[in-house]
């Protein structure tokens, strides 16, 4: 049985991890004879967002203890995930991956990521482990394929032009892509999903994370 770390950014999609691409891919590893460990950098959120009025709020929120809303408690620091331990990572989305995770939303190509979760992904990658992300996530793997030396590697989040464009300044390949499907380069072992960058409903989501999920198994 395939063991599987997935890291979170939190719990609210404006501010933290999206809880429906979150919750699916838990689920599709589950219905895949996965097992999976949820994990999260012990941080503060970027910002704190009231997901009614969409404003900003002056409260300050820890990323793990957030996302252990979502894993029901079941969460560990990113920085205790070891490699060896692991098949495969993916990152659900949500502002969080490009918040917390990493400084992507802010600073584009240019973004930093947190050092536990930059560790676990180079260590992965140079592991010949298999990387999965979804929505605003995939600028991670390019960013972690980059650390790596690696540039023309087939990423997607979708359609969007800016973030596309950002993608390619990190060297790696967009490809468009709807949500309910996923781009797979077996070379670099990379699966990727738009998500909600681009579905129009929660079924189109659950087709592409399952579909992810499954396709990053095989890597």
């Amino acid at each position: 049985m395939k063991k599987v770390a997935v890291i979170m950014a939190g719990c609210g999609f404006k501010d933290g991890g999206e809880i429906h691409e979150n919750t699916l891919t838990l689920l599709a590893l589950n219905l895949a004879g996965a097992q999976y460990q949820c994990a999260a950098p012990s941080i503060p959120q970027f910002q704190v967002v009231d997901h009614v009025t969409a404003q900003r709020v002056a409260e300050t929120r820890n990323v793990m203890v957030e996302a252990a809303r979502i894993a029901r408690g079941n969460i560990v620091d990113v920085r205790e995930l070891r490699v060896a331990d692991y098949d495969a990572v993916v990152v659900p989305g949500g502002f969080g991956a490009a918040n917390n995770l990493s400084s992507f939303a802010r600073e584009g190509a240019a973004m930093k990521v947190d050092p536990g979760v930059a560790e676990f992904l180079i260590g992965m990658h140079k592991a010949g482990k298999p990387i999965g992300a979804i929505c605003i996530a995939p600028p991670l793997a390019a960013w972690t394929l980059k650390q790596c030396g690696v540039t023309g590697a087939d990423i997607t989040i979708g359609n969007d032009p800016g973030t596309a464009a950002k993608i390619r300044e990190l060297g790696q390949n967009h490809v468009d892509c709807p949500a309910t499907d996923c781009v797979v380069d077996r070379r670099h072992k990379v699966v990727t999903t738009p998500a909600y960058m681009t579905a129009k409903s929660i079924g189109e989501l659950w087709t592409g994370i399952q579909r992810t999920i499954e396709e990053l198994l095989k890597l």
